[in-house]
């Protein structure tokens, strides 16, 4: 896997802005249909906004750990309990990235 550039994070930031999470982890952390959820959302989407509702931080770092390992993406930015992620379609990507 490539890594990204600063660059690159602060242009996905910028895209990242605007959307609205479109995965949940409530309190019952990352369950299998939570993950199944975030494997089509991640079908669908290069770029995702994910919300961990939880209080621990220690908690919150492991979740954060096992999304990206889970869904093979970058970590672009994480704000409070909101984490936004990246992943390339393999075939045809929708966001070009910046070069440097």
């Amino acid at each position: 896997m490539i890594k990204l550039t600063n660059n690159q994070k602060k242009f996905l930031r910028s895209k990242g802005h605007a959307l609205k999470p479109v995965v949940m982890v409530g309190q019952h952390g990352l369950s299998e249909s939570v993950l199944a959820e975030l494997e089509s959302s991640m079908n669908k989407h290069e770029l995702l906004k994910i919300k961990i509702r939880t209080e621990d931080k220690d908690e919150k770092q492991k979740m954060i750990d096992k999304i990206i390992e889970f869904s093979q993406s970058h970590l672009v930015q994480v704000i409070g309990n909101v984490m936004v992620i990246y992943r390339a379609f393999d075939e045809d990507p929708q966001i070009i990235l910046p070069r440097k």
